[in-house]
């Protein structure tokens, strides 16, 4: 079974108002859609997104906005992070992007992130022709940037969410060889040696993962 990681950056006539709100706005940090329902036969959607902002108030106000949305509860986790529970009427610029999976074997892997862009990064699984189906039928307004492809195996923690397959093994690879223990029982070139790469490329790989960890287990 493969796995396709895609970024999707959709033009602005094409975001959701909440979207835009990410983009043009400084206030979300980091937000992902966790879990979706879409009702059979009906326009209508629930949503639960995990949200990181600067400012509560600010967020709140620009949902309370969006005519779209029907009704939203705002569960509030400390000052700076919230889980949102949304209903939504589905909108035509977001019916016209899930065509693309339209009559394909495929499952989109939660969660969906998006970045300060409002740009998508998700995970889709299936045969690997149906993966290539999926990103021919993607509408040619949508930047698609295929980041990764491989067999599917995530069995990590969802602290390490943001890494790449790549990163996790090396990261992996480390613990395991005992790079991070103390005293340090392996070097950098051992990891390398490994991960059948360039030393300089092992430590590349292990900064980003260090970074996207640590950056999620501070928040």
């Amino acid at each position: 079974m493969k796995y396709c990681d895609l970024y999707l950056r959709q033009p602005d006539w094409m975001l959701h108002p909440m979207q835009r709100f990410i983009r043009y706005e400084d206030v979300v940090r980091y937000e992902e859609l966790l879990t979706w329902n879409l009702q059979p036969g009906e326009p209508i959607e629930y949503e639960l997104f995990y949200v990181e902002v600067t400012d509560v108030e600010r967020y709140r106000e620009a949902i309370e906005r969006v005519e779209s949305v029907r009704w939203h509860r705002i569960g509030l986790i400390d000052d700076e992070s919230l889980y949102v529970f949304a209903c939504q009427e589905t909108r035509e610029e977001d019916v016209s992007f899930r065509r693309a999976f339209g009559d394909l074997e495929l499952v989109v892997v939660p969660p969906i992130v998006y970045d300060e862009q409002a740009a998508m990064r998700l995970t889709v699984i299936g045969q690997e022709g149906d993966l290539g189906t999926l990103v021919e039928n993607i509408p040619g307004e949508i930047e698609v940037t295929i980041e990764e492809v491989g067999e599917y195996d995530r069995r990590h923690a969802r602290i390490a969410g943001p890494l790449t397959d790549r990163q996790y093994e090396a990261v992996e690879t480390a613990v395991e060889l005992g790079y991070y223990a103390v005293p340090r029982h392996a070097s950098l070139a051992d990891v390398a040696a490994e991960l059948g790469c360039a030393a300089s490329t092992a430590s590349n790989h292990l900064r980003k993962a260090e970074s996207a960890i640590l950056s999620r287990v501070v928040r």
